[in-house]
């Protein structure tokens, strides 16, 4: 079994275009989340929203380009660029033949879905784009990925919901950890903040018309948001040989179903993940120093996560520190856990916990160190990162500083 690195990270979110920016905004507890600014946004109840306000497309991609990309694509694309260049890889040879891209992605081209059902249902068109389907299908930014960085390994697209891109990240773990590949590019992105997409959400009503505050007595609901985080997983002896510069290193991965509901979480499952990554990190249950939560500001998410970590860690579960960045960025569903994985290399590699802001009033059923509206300065040599999904579906990664 190989040893797994992280060697590049990007990013695109409401934080920030880029990782110093995402992680200067951590470290600042700044609110990403704002007022939702599209078409029809007036007929939502639901007006807020971790929306990506100053991306400019024309700037970034050519007409032909605009056509094939969805803006989920845009985001990954975007941030596998920052990653790659970071990395320093050029995949080539034998380095492309052994290495591919894995993504998640929960509603994959919803943008372009939602415009082109206006373009026939409502406006009564009856011709398309020839290039709707590529353009919306799941696939599209895996597959635009793999294009542009010449990478004809393993790849593909997971879709569970607001655990894609953990169990995505999970599997390009594994791939490296057993061979099958040197390095994957892998991560997640979304786009959901579109008339449709909030519509369907606000049906399951989950959702806060005025903040996302993750553990706090008055929480609300959860708040959408956008964007992508893409890493470059790679076998430590390759990056070592080549004297890349090491973000952290991945240990541990585990996946498991609550098999009982389609909405409502499990404290049963979601401990079985946490324990189930770090036995396979072969840690001790103190070693684990910080948490970044699902943590999705709903009251059934949030006292179920800390009864499950509670369970796990027992006695030391009152010396974790555990935060929701979602607080600040909003619950990118698909692309979520790739993009607080950040907070997880911030943690490990700056010594700076995230906070969890919009803070207010103590949960007698959230009694944790939940790192409350701002960051803190501390040194951590092990971190998790946990997603819940819907459909009872559960990724945690667990992860190492850097040797």
């Amino acid at each position: 079994m190989r040893r797994v690195v992280i060697t590049g990270a990007g990013t695109v979110n409401a934080l920030g275009l880029d990782v110093p920016s995402t992680m200067e905004a951590m470290r600042e507890g700044r609110c990403g989340i704002s007022e939702l600014n599209f078409r029809d946004v007036d007929r939502l109840s639901i007006k807020i929203g971790g929306q990506i306000h100053d991306w400019n497309t024309e700037n970034r991609f050519n007409r032909q380009q605009i056509a094939l990309y969805d803006r989920f694509t845009q985001f990954a694309l975007t941030a596998a660029k920052e990653a790659i260049e970071q990395s320093g890889l050029v995949f080539n040879g034998d380095l492309s033949a052994k290495s591919g891209v894995i993504l998640g992605t929960s509603g994959g081209g919803l943008t372009t879905q939602d415009d082109n059902y206006r373009m026939v249902y409502e406006e009564g068109k009856n011709r398309v784009h020839p290039f709707v389907v590529p353009k919306l299908m799941n696939n599209a930014s895996c597959s635009h990925v793999s294009m542009e960085y010449n990478l004809k390994g393993p790849s593909f697209t997971v879709a569970t919901a607001c655990a894609s891109s953990n169990h995505a990240m999970g599997q390009a773990f594994n791939m490296v950890r057993c061979g099958m590949a040197t390095a994957m590019v892998t991560g997640g992105s979304e786009s959901m903040l579109c008339f449709g997409g909030v519509k369907a959400w606000e049906g399951l009503r989950v959702m806060s018309k005025d903040a996302c505050r993750p553990f706090s007595l008055n929480r609300n609901g959860m708040v959408q948001g956008e964007g992508a985080a893409v890493f470059v997983f790679e076998d430590y002896e390759h990056a070592k040989a080549r004297g890349a510069d090491i973000l952290c290193e991945v240990i541990g991965f585990a996946m498991t179903s609550d098999a009982s509901d389609i909405v409502m979480p499990s404290k049963q499952g979601a401990a079985r993940a946490i324990l189930g990554a770090i036995t396979d990190a072969k840690l001790n249950r103190d070693e684990v120093g910080y948490i970044n939560a699902h943590g999705t500001g709903t009251a059934a998410n949030d006292k179920t996560e800390c009864a499950a970590v509670a369970d796990v860690l027992g006695h030391h579960a009152d010396k974790v520190m555990i935060s929701s960045t979602k607080s600040m960025h909003g619950h990118l569903i698909g692309g979520t856990g790739a993009v607080e994985l950040l907070a997880c290399i911030m943690a490990l590699k700056d010594g700076v916990i995230a906070p969890t802001i919009n803070y207010e009033e103590p949960d007698p059923e959230c009694a944790l160190d939940v790192v409350p509206n701002t960051a803190r300065d501390a040194k951590v040599d092990v971190v998790l990162s946990n997603a819940f999904a819907f459909g009872g579906l559960n990724a945690v990664i667990a992860l190492r500083k850097a040797a």
